[in-house]
């Protein structure tokens, strides 16, 4: 099943793999994305380590407690999925190329 895979190649590589996802992982907190929610009355902001970094809600619904729940959790539902499709990317980004089974 392993033949003619070059080992040191494949340590090569899980090295190689290792440093490119901790730099990926340090580049995506300079990342921001945004999603809204209710035609703009709400924003959330996420850097790409899932974190928070800012909500936006506009004055209106401040008196309207039920509708301002549902769209803080509908715009950070949203956010925080874009965030993780962004990290599949980067991932898939970061795969490509790589072949442990030699050749290039």
């Amino acid at each position: 099943m392993f033949e003619g895979m070059d080992m040191s190649k494949m340590a090569d590589m899980m090295k190689d793999l290792q440093s490119k996802a901790q730099e990926m992982e340090e580049q995506s907190k300079n990342i921001s994305m945004t999603a809204k929610a209710g035609g703009g009355m709400v924003e959330v902001t996420a850097n790409g380590a899932n974190e928070i970094t800012d909500i936006t809600i506009h004055e209106s619904l401040m008196d309207d407690k039920s509708s301002l729940q549902i769209l803080l959790m509908s715009a950070t539902n949203e956010v925080l999925r874009m965030v993780d499709a962004n990290k599949k990317s980067q991932a898939m980004g970061m795969m490509g190329g790589m072949n442990p089974f030699g050749g290039n």
